[in-house]
């Protein structure tokens, strides 16, 4: 149920966009390119409700900007004094149409378990400190930081796109995951229903999805999802990382509590959807002594099947992860990076496939060897799900129609 005070805006996005714009970021100066690497900003205090507080430069933006620190100080002591904004600056959430003219990615990896992805949204508001798609957001000439978290490009024709693509008779029906980059069902799905209107589409059409998702939003399309499910043509999978209600609070801030998705686990497997559980990322020194208990309760719930991978840091993740330890788990934090370092050959990302999302050595294979035996404990399958395309139907021009096209 959506609120009735709830206010859209949108921004037609059709030139690259500044890093810089937001009203919660006072930048006061600028200086060249070529300014000391190893400059940085003091530490800041968390924002509620949001995984970071950093709004980094973009690494292809061609100027640092460098904060008036001065001001910054006195605007922090006003607000806790109750003379300052206070919660009036919070940051708020913008959303920018992306005028993609295909929908369908594609990729070669082989640590994914499908080759086609559709992301309805790029930028995603749930926040989690960790998500690896967080640089994805400085090709389009914004921070990985806050930015990530607070602008949101939606592809409102995703579902007409999406029925060009199955019309075309060079398309072969295969497994679509929704999404492999970003949340498909963020907060502002429940207002908008692009990924509702894709899953229509696909449930027409009979062409196997599967859904990995941190939002209990995803109960609300159980009706197309088990239409697809009569043609074992659907795997949901909600992705947890704690049952700790106060570490996901901080860790990931809009995203459905952890109870809430078990109970989605439960709505979908009692609805003859096949359900299971990601635990990812693990994050070790922080998280992975959960991993039994997360696979217990998903059993508990209804789950089939499980999977996991543990935490890498691509790009600026490498800087915005130790800052948000720093602020909530200062005690933990030289522990989490020898850990996370000790897995990726003493960095913290090893891209190569194969291994960036499983990592290696003593305490990568420690994690694989406890989430193999509570697997098994709690009569898990392992989550290579098969899907069927058997019963694709390709649409019509009839149908395209539908979509004014």
């Amino acid at each position: 149920m959506t609120s009735p005070v709830f206010r859209l805006t949108f921004v037609i996005m059709t030139t690259r966009l500044p890093s810089k714009s937001s009203q919660f970021d006072k930048t006061r100066d600028t200086i060249p390119f070529d300014a000391p690497p190893d400059w940085q900003a003091p530490d800041l205090e968390a924002i509620r409700g949001r995984g970071t507080a950093e709004n980094p430069d973009g690494r292809f933006e061609r100027l640092y900007h460098v904060e008036d620190m001065e001001a910054k100080e006195r605007e922090q002591l006003e607000t806790k004094s109750g003379e300052g904004p206070g919660r009036a600056r919070l940051p708020r959430t913008h959303y920018l149409r992306d005028a993609s003219r295909t929908v369908l990615t594609h990729n070669d990896s082989p640590d994914i378990h499908y080759d086609t992805g559709l992301n309805p949204y790029r930028g995603c508001e749930h926040g989690c400190v960790y998500c690896y798609a967080r640089p994805t957001h400085e090709y389009l000439g914004m921070s990985a930081g806050l930015d990530f978290e607070t602008r949101i490009l939606i592809k409102e024709d995703a579902p007409k796109l999406l029925l060009r693509e199955l019309q075309k008779r060079s398309y072969k029906p295969q497994t679509i995951g929704m999404s492999g980059v970003t949340d498909p069902y963020q907060p502002v799905e429940r207002v908008l229903g692009i990924t509702r209107g894709c899953l229509e589409v696909l449930a027409d059409c009979r062409n196997p999805v599967g859904i990995i998702t941190k939002n209990a939003m995803v109960t609300r399309d159980i009706d197309h999802l088990k239409v697809l499910a009569q043609y074992r043509a659907v795997a949901v999978y909600l992705s947890i990382t704690t049952l700790d209600g106060s570490l996901h609070r901080v860790m990931e801030p809009r995203a459905s509590h952890p109870k809430q998705r078990l109970r989605a686990v439960a709505a979908l497997a009692d609805a003859g959807i096949p359900a299971g559980v990601m635990i990812g990322p693990v994050i070790p020194g922080l998280t992975d002594h959960e991993i039994p208990k997360i696979l217990e309760a998903a059993a508990n719930a209804g789950a089939k099947f499980a999977g996991h991978s543990v935490l890498r840091l691509p790009g600026e993740v490498q800087n915005l992860f130790p800052a948000w330890l720093s602020r909530h788990f200062p005690d933990r934090k030289d522990k989490v990076m020898r850990r996370i370092r000790s897995m990726r050959n003493g960095k913290l990302d090893e891209p190569r496939f194969g291994t960036r999302m499983q990592g290696q050595g003593v305490f990568a294979d420690q994690i694989h060897t406890l989430f193999e035996v509570a697997r098994k404990r709690a009569g898990l399958q392992s989550d290579r799900t098969k899907l069927s395309n058997k019963s694709f139907r390709r649409p019509t021009l009839g149908q395209l129609d539908l979509f004014g096209s």
